[in-house]
């Protein structure tokens, strides 16, 4: 929705060299993008501040993976799940952020929790998804896992890990996203702008831990085993229930989710496997891998951005469903675009300082991890905004509802090809061989 743009006395913002050049070859004028930007200065302010308190909560996930090396050493397996648990947390719970923001905006949305309210049923169909991806995930680690040929823990055991780690997180996330929901409409903010960085920081800075402590379970085999068993079985009845489920919300939601998330959890899965694949060649040094999370964490985030507000745009017609993006499409971007500069900037100074002040982590010098994270979301960026504007435009023109297909495609493509530029970054300039 356009926002009133701030007083002209004020400092304006500057458009960088490089973003002058792209506007140019695009053929959006300069001058247009920084009027857009000034109109959506409190939009920069608010992403801005989500991204930076995302920063600081997947740092905090960044070392805890560094300092878990031996527990992912007696887990085999569990290193390949990470992405898929964390992931699913983000697609889930960023979509439902975007349904929320987008219910909001049209009016539908009313801050009751009762089971027949706007949010009472996209908190039900979201536990449903929650469930059902929580032992999807286990299943799809162990099985990639042994036809690649890699360790791991039985399936059932992985499934009960799986699921307890899913579902404490999951529990958290529920009341951060309620909570967000129901001051947005009470102050009147944007949940495109705050929802998908806050959310996606809250899932990896929960998940991990969730997932570290669940492995308890693994010492008491029996427990472990029947949980697994227990898991597969909920899961299935989650499953049914959604999709034959009476309210037609609840029924699209999760019919229209099972099988975005069942592709974003193989490619999370696979994602898991290339870095429990590549750990020792790419993330040779801790500092290094400190910094997985929360580049992984922006690059969702930023696509999330991006595909809430698209979402949005299309649902009150203000935004034209085409295969090529149009100025406003592409004013979007480019507010992505700052936004991107300011968080991959900030994962390589924020990385450097956790690696420097973390005892048993050897940092490396800060011009190479700020170079490292730049020249990584330099690959990156071009592919979440494509796969963001993407899965909202074409799902808009085949009936589905954006929002719950936008987040978790761009969230699940962004984990392994977030990984991958990373690890083609670290190759190209040579780091933690």
């Amino acid at each position: 929705m356009p926002r009133t743009p701030r007083d002209p006395g004020r400092r304006q913002v500057r458009v960088p060299r490089p973003l002058k050049a792209i506007g140019r070859a695009v053929g959006l004028p300069v001058n247009e993008v920084r009027a857009f930007w000034l109109q959506e200065s409190g939009s920069i302010r608010a992403g801005s501040t989500a991204l930076s308190i995302g920063l600081g909560a997947t740092l905090i996930a960044g070392i805890v993976l560094a300092s878990a090396e031996d527990q992912l050493e007696e887990v085999p397996g569990l290193l390949a799940l990470i992405p898929a648990a964390i992931g699913m947390r983000g697609s889930i719970f960023g979509a439902l952020g975007s349904r929320l923001s987008t219910g909001i905006f049209t009016g539908q949305f009313e801050p009751s929790l009762e089971r027949r309210s706007y949010l009472g049923r996209q908190v039900e169909a979201s536990t449903i998804l929650s469930f059902a991806t929580a032992t999807q995930a286990g299943v799809l680690a162990w099985g990639i896992s042994v036809v690649l040929g890699l360790s791991t823990v039985p399936v059932l055991e992985l499934v009960a890990v799986s699921l307890i780690g899913g579902l404490l997180s999951s529990a958290v996330l529920f009341v951060v996203v309620i909570t967000m929901a129901r001051r947005s409409y009470n102050r009147g903010w944007s949940m495109d702008d705050v929802g998908a960085p806050v959310i996606t920081a809250t899932g990896d800075l929960v998940t991990l831990p969730a997932l570290l402590l669940a492995t308890l379970v693994l010492r008491v085999e029996w427990l472990a085993l029947g949980l697994g068993g227990l898991g597969l079985i909920v899961g299935t009845v989650a499953v049914v229930l959604g999709i034959r489920a009476a309210d037609p919300t609840i029924r699209q939601v999760v019919r229209e989710s099972l099988v975005v998330l069942t592709i974003a959890v193989t490619i999370d899965v696979l994602a898991g496997v290339i870095v429990e694949a590549r750990a020792e060649a790419s993330f040779g040094a801790a500092a290094l891998l400190v910094l997985l999370p929360p580049f992984i964490a922006n690059c969702g985030s930023l696509g999330g951005i991006l595909s809430s507000r698209l979402a949005s745009k299309l649902h009150v017609g203000l935004l034209e469903a085409r295969l090529l993006p149009g100025k406003i499409a592409l004013l979007d971007v480019s507010l992505t675009v700052l936004l991107a500069m300011l968080a991959f900037s900030g994962v390589g100074v924020a990385g450097w300082l956790a690696a420097t002040i973390v005892p048993g982590v050897e940092p490396l010098p800060l011009l190479a991890t700020v170079s490292v994270t730049l020249l990584a979301g330099l690959f990156a960026l071009p592919i979440l905004a494509s796969v963001a504007y993407a899965a909202a435009v074409t799902s808009f023109r085949f009936g589905f509802d954006p929002d719950n297909h936008g987040i978790p495609i761009v969230t699940a493509t962004m984990d392994l090809a977030g990984v991958l530029c990373l690890v083609a970054a670290i190759t190209i300039l040579q780091l933690g061989a």
